[in-house]
């Protein structure tokens, strides 16, 4: 059975920008997209131990008629066949229940704040939530449509930072672009580092994929992420601490999706891992 991206279709300009970015993601993994047309500005995601209610702005609603016209326009010319998503099961008239059974998941980075409230350190709080719960990782998206040429994964030694390397190896592996590793050298040393990843039985299959392993042990972590290309997929993983207001996703974490553009791939603490 093919793997399948979730994605949900926005039908206006900015929408265009993250479906062309879906579209580019299946493409170089090989899976299917699954769109969703919502006809109502709530849903229900389940999960295992969290149900997150989706807020959309009224943005997602607009011009239903011409959203399929647009979604087969911007496949045309692919070889992507993307399949319509329509909920079966209503937990109330207009409140469907999205299931969870993907392998991916496409978001913009704010899913239910209209896009001019939206700035590039902004990963609205519903995303945070699917992020924490979900057992698939999350694609959040540049502003615009942005090709990707390699990747780039942080490490920094943690379980989390464990798992978000075995996803960039196996996005690496199926893409066939290279990977990049970039650590912010703290007390450990670099060999503290590698030593983690041959513990981990990682060794192997990070040299088939690897290009360079960048450590950087000067200079602040901020200004450091200017190294890291324009043009490359961000693999992070990341972890939650807590529901007040919002969800933090660690420091580091928070320093890169608030100072870089590119597209991310973020496995959250409930990712599991597919060899």
């Amino acid at each position: 059975m093919a793997q399948k991206l979730f994605h949900i279709f926005r039908n206006t300009p900015l929408g265009r920008e993250t479906f062309l970015q879906s579209i580019y993601f299946c493409q170089q993994m090989s899976i299917v997209p699954t769109v969703y047309i919502p006809k109502s500005t709530k849903f229900l995601m389940y999960f295992e131990n969290d149900v997150v209610q989706v807020d959309l702005d009224p943005s997602y609603l607009r011009d239903p008629e011409t959203a399929v016209t647009h979604i087969d326009n911007l496949v045309k010319n692919t070889e992507i066949r993307p399949q319509i998503f329509s909920p079966k099961n209503y937990t109330a008239s207009t409140l469907p229940d999205i299931p969870t059974n993907f392998e991916f998941m496409c978001c913009p980075r704010s899913i239910s704040d209209l896009s001019s409230k939206i700035g590039l350190g902004y990963i609205g709080p519903r995303v945070r939530r699917i992020v924490q719960a979900a057992r698939f990782p999350v694609l959040i998206t540049s502003p615009v449509y942005k090709p990707w040429k390699s990747i780039a994964v942080f490490f920094g030694g943690s379980t989390n930072a464990v798992n978000a390397l075995k996803l960039g190896i196996r996005v690496a592996k199926i893409t066939g672009l290279k990977l990049n590793i970039y650590t912010q050298v703290k007390k450990n040393t670099p060999s503290k580092y590698r030593s983690i990843v041959e513990e981990e039985g990682l060794n192997k299959p990070l040299e088939n994929v690897l290009d360079q392993w960048a450590f950087f042990e000067k200079g602040s972590f901020e200004n450091n992420l200017y190294e890291v290309p324009h043009d490359a997929l961000v693999i992070l993983g990341a972890y939650g601490h807590g529901i007040i207001r919002d969800i933090m996703f660690g420091s580091m974490m928070e320093k890169i999706q608030s100072t870089v553009s590119n597209n991310l791939l973020i496995a959250g603490p409930k990712y599991t891992v597919i060899n």
